[in-house]
């Protein structure tokens, strides 16, 4: 039987006893977008469709609800603004319908299509404003991640002087927020080339939409589309075809690195780094050579794009399970308190048997609910005890984690180096020494084990600070 195209049966259909379908604007699976008149305001709309077709999927219309139910919260001249939003039932199409105003401007696909070139000056200036849409949309509660920006997501108006033309960030059918991810199962969207790694799994983050962002600037700067160019080790090989500047290159490689830990994490210091011209190279890092401590455990790696530092842990645990076993019995201990306590207080007063250790289970689980933040808090020394902690230092930032990128509560902290005014070397009592670096007067631990000796606290320190180029402060605190 041939498949009905409604499209050919909207022009002219009045919907929500309102709107007036006047052309369609596109199409993709189960999805229509027309540009209609409202009646009352005349003035031109979107309408987006949601149809009821063969290829439906009740997730479609999850996402379709939470676009609207985000748009509505949202208020950002860039970004689409929420009108309506109702139930289609007519002869020809059965679904939802989503309204928002009209933005007259073609779409950066569009540009390039049609053969238009971007200055790197005009990437920039491209870039800085999507940049301060993702600072407004991540700074929601919760987030709102877009999850699908691409060239042809985004608008861009004619040229008004010396500037490139107003931006606009569209299409938020791939939207997700902290709160719809925790309750729910996890949807893969986005495209492919635009989309970063994690995605693929399922994970979304706000870096992942610099990701996405990166990969559109690349296109921007060489015409083609990330997924046509080559690729070694998931990172997009772009600088033989883009025609800017070798900073402005690095710039974009650190937003499409691979790796969370290692990519910009908010639009804020991405922004920041570049309105502020802090785009260094790599070039330290390329002739630099910062070699490991003789005897030491103390890994050193020397990457093009980073430097590696891993300190091993205090207590080592070969066995990944032992590892795994050991954290859950951590965890749990508030619980096992509880139950023992339990135990106990039967023992002398009641006795027990099997309704009474049943009543104990009860009860334990109750009151560990309660107690799950102390659980957190027994956990977390035990973490870190147990886990190797990882130190990378790029160009712009420095990022300390445990464990590797699959350790679930890595504790990933990052701080940008062109905020670092030193670091400082303590020696406390009972022959502990620490390593702290300072932004302002933010403290961040780098070290403090007493299972490093002296020697190699003391490399440490003059490793970071030749790595960050920042001076070394001594002290000594004699605490009790």
């Amino acid at each position: 039987m041939k498949k009905l195209d409604i499209t050919r049966y909207m022009k002219g259909e009045i919907l929500g006893e309102r709107y007036q379908v006047e052309q369609l604007l596109g199409k993709k699976a189960g999805r229509r977008t027309f540009l209609a008149q409202d009646l009352q305001s005349n003035q031109p709309v979107v309408i987006k469709l949601l149809t009821f077709s063969n290829d439906f999927e009740w997730d479609d219309l999850k996402l379709f609800e939470r676009e609207a139910e985000t748009l509505k919260s949202l208020n950002h001249p860039a970004i689409p603004r929420y009108l309506d939003y109702f139930e289609v039932s007519l002869d020809t199409v059965k679904g939802f319908a989503l309204v928002q105003n009209y933005i007259e401007a073609k779409t950066l696909e569009q540009y390039l299509k049609a053969g238009r070139t971007f200055t790197e000056s005009e990437v920039k200036e491209i870039a800085s404003s999507l940049l301060e849409i993702l600072i407004y949309l991540h700074s929601q509660n919760p987030p709102v991640i877009h999850r699908d920006i691409k060239p042809s997501n985004i608008l861009l108006s004619d040229r008004s002087g010396n500037s490139v033309g107003k931006v606009y960030l569209v299409d938020f059918g791939s939207v997700q927020t902290v709160a719809a991810k925790e309750g729910g199962t996890m949807t893969v969207v986005g495209t492919y080339g635009y989309m970063a790694p994690e995605q693929f799994g399922g994970r979304a983050v706000p870096a992942s939409d610099i990701y996405s962002l990166g990969a559109t600037l690349i296109y921007l700067v060489t015409g083609s589309h990330p997924a046509d160019l080559p690729q070694v080790d998931l990172k997009i090989e772009f600088e033989d075809q883009a025609k800017v500047s070798k900073e402005f290159v690095e710039w974009l490689k650190l937003m499409t690195l691979p790796s969370l830990n290692q990519r910009y994490s908010s639009a804020s210091d991405t922004l920041e780094i570049l309105l502020d011209n802090k785009l260094y190279d790599y070039k330290a890092f390329e002739t630099s050579s910062f070699l490991p401590l003789k005897g030491s455990s103390i890994i050193v790696k020397n990457q093009k794009e980073f430097l590696e530092i891993i300190i091993p842990p205090p207590v080592i645990i070969k066995n990944k399970f032992m590892k795994l076993i050991a954290k859950l019995l951590a965890f749990c201990t508030p619980t096992l308190v509880v139950f023992s306590f339990f135990i106990i207080l039967y023992s002398i007063f009641i006795g027990i048997n099997a309704i009474a250790f049943f009543r104990i289970i009860g009860f334990s689980l109750m009151y560990s609910a309660i107690l799950l933040p102390l659980g957190y808090l027994v956990f977390l020394p035990f973490h870190k005890l147990v886990e190797q902690k990882r130190i990378l230092i790029n160009s712009t930032f420095i990022t300390t984690n445990y464990g590797n990128e699959s350790t679930v509560f890595n504790l990933n902290n990052t701080v940008s180096r062109q905020y670092i005014s030193n670091i400082t070397l303590t020696k406390h009592s009972k022959n502990i020494q620490e390593i702290s670096i300072y932004v302002g007067f933010h403290k961040f631990l780098i070290s403090r084990a007493n299972h490093l000796s002296e020697a190699e606290i003391t490399w440490l320190a003059n490793l970071l600070s030749s790595a960050l180029d920042r001076p070394i402060y001594k002290e000594e605190n004699n605490d009790k």
